[in-house]
């Protein structure tokens, strides 16, 4: 049990927290600061916080467990904005979709007082973004990846661990090298396709007539593509070194499937298909990765 969150942004993914933590019984009393007054005002009426603070400062005074949940770019100022209250004994997490960014801006910030922080990537989220959609079992069954830093406590690890599984979350750590790298192939590189895809199709003059017949596989595919653009504009360039190594591997995927397209025989073109498509058919979410990093261990 908690006794105070201080929740620094109070949209979709810190408004799902706060209500996931309250619902689960495991603080008293939530503390919520954004950077839009209405914003903060607007989840207090919303039950999602207690007590709205008129800055991030204010909003992690007193608290035990503090947790960031603004755009990455706006990590290292944040931290910045709360150093001189942070203390050994407070637990302090981010949301943020990258981490080696994320660090590096921790250290920097913090300082000294990096040991209390635990980077944490949960998996999920929503096309729709805002308060008004913050939903209690938004976190629930999903993945979380911890990437402490080397100077991150045991002790706060273990108890950034123990409450993402109270939450219902299945817990994993790993670097945050290697982190940005996996969820560059997985995620990142998936939303630049999207928005890619939906770009060239109203680039099109018959872009009306075209989205006017897509069915079921398309808007599965471009779903992603609704996604919040200054959120998605900072994790692009956050890991774009990543993301365009992946976007190479990606067109020389694309290139071979073209090349047997425009082969006369249809065996090379069915062989790179049925490779996809049998790979896709044994993938399950959230499935145990193998050679998974073992628990952080305090230098």
């Amino acid at each position: 049990m908690f006794e105070q969150l201080g929740l620094i942004g109070c949209g979709l993914m810190g408004g799902s927290f706060a209500l996931a933590m309250k619902k689960a019984g495991l603080v008293k009393r939530v503390v919520g600061y954004s950077k839009s007054p209405s914003t903060t005002d607007r989840a207090r009426q919303l039950g999602v916080i207690d007590v709205e603070a008129p800055s991030a400062l204010l909003a992690a005074a007193g608290a035990d467990i503090v947790l960031l949940a603004v755009p990455v770019a706006a990590t290292e100022s944040t931290l910045k904005a709360i150093r001189h209250l942070v203390t050994p004994q407070m637990l302090i997490m981010d949301v943020g979709s990258t981490k080696a960014d994320v660090v590096l801006a921790a250290r920097r910030a913090l300082q000294s007082q990096v040991a209390s922080f635990v980077p944490a990537h949960p998996i999920t989220g929503r096309e729709v973004s805002g308060v008004e959609h913050a939903d209690a079992e938004l976190y629930h069954g999903r993945q979380v990846i911890l990437t402490p830093t080397e100077r991150t406590l045991t002790a706060h690890l273990q108890r950034a661990e123990a409450l993402w599984t109270q939450l219902g979350c299945r817990v994993s750590s790993m670097a945050p090298e290697a982190h940005d790298a996996a969820f560059a192939a997985v995620s990142h590189l998936p939303h630049l396709l999207a928005f890619a895809m939906m770009g060239s199709i109203t680039a099109q003059p018959e872009a009306d007539d075209f989205l006017s017949l897509a069915g079921p596989g398309f808007r599965d595919f471009t779903r992603i593509a609704a996604s919040d653009p200054k959120m998605w504009r900072d994790i692009l360039r956050a890991n774009s070194a990543e993301v365009l190594a992946q976007s190479r591997l990606f067109q020389k995927a694309l290139h071979d499937l073209e090349a047997a397209m425009q082969e006369g025989s249809e065996q090379p073109l069915e062989d790179l298909i049925t490779l996809a498509s049998q790979t896709r058919a044994h993938w399950r979410m959230g499935a145990q990765r193998k050679g998974a990093a073992q628990p952080h261990k305090e230098a």
